[in-house]
């Protein structure tokens, strides 16, 4: 009973610390409401933004990853799953679809420009890749009937999801801690972001799935 009620609290005190992020996140996207191309993070992407396809891809991913962040985190409640299996059905196709049309097609398009040079590039379009392909193989599984195999490529999916959280809070400690370059902060973020949310993935998976 007191593990239980461990868990019980351990997984509120996560949701409430991933709603606080998600705020976060919804503030700074409403900081580009309404469009403009030299605000926040785009005043230091002024070489890119006169490009039409860049501008697109960059205002599709900010508009389209707030809602992935919302719908990916309802995937992951047994109670929702078992007693609301239309919301938990509904909100799936919802993170697929944003992430499959949108979210990772955009993502790798401005992976492109990341700041940082070609090591960030190569990560972020890395990045975008595997995102797209989990999310697939996720979504290929449940058309299947396999949900074991789909819940595994899921949880693969929302830790390379959760990276627009990550490599932000990365960015806040190394800049605190170590006072790097710029652009040498763009290169490790880039990579810290979302390779350790995977090895994570991957051990959570492991304890949870082993026979």
């Amino acid at each position: 009973m007191r593990q239980r009620n461990l868990q019980k609290w351990m997984w509120i005190g996560l949701l409430s610390l991933y709603a606080l992020f998600c705020m976060l996140m919804l503030q700074i996207t409403l900081q580009y409401i309404p469009i403009q191309p030299d605000v926040a993070f785009l005043r230091i992407k002024q070489d890119y933004i006169g490009l039409m396809h860049y501008k697109w891809a960059f205002f599709v991913h900010v508009f389209s990853a707030i809602f992935v962040l919302g719908a990916g985190f309802t995937q992951f409640s047994p109670t929702l799953r078992i007693r609301f299996p239309q919301i938990h059905r509904w909100s799936g196709w919802l993170y697929v679809g944003i992430t499959l049309l949108f979210a990772a097609p955009s993502g790798f398009v401005i992976g492109l420009y990341a700041n940082g040079g070609f090591p960030s590039q190569l990560a972020f379009c890395l990045l975008a890749i595997l995102w797209f392909a989990f999310t697939w193989m996720a979504l290929k599984r449940a058309m299947g009937q396999d949900f074991s195999a789909h819940r595994r490529w899921m949880i693969r999916s929302f830790a390379l999801a959760l990276s627009a959280i990550t490599l932000r809070a990365w960015k806040y400690v190394l800049v605190a801690l170590f006072h790097p370059r710029p652009m040498d902060v763009y290169m490790l973020v880039a990579w810290l972001g979302w390779v350790l949310n995977l090895l994570i993935a991957e051990y959570i998976i492991y304890k949870s799935f082993k026979k």
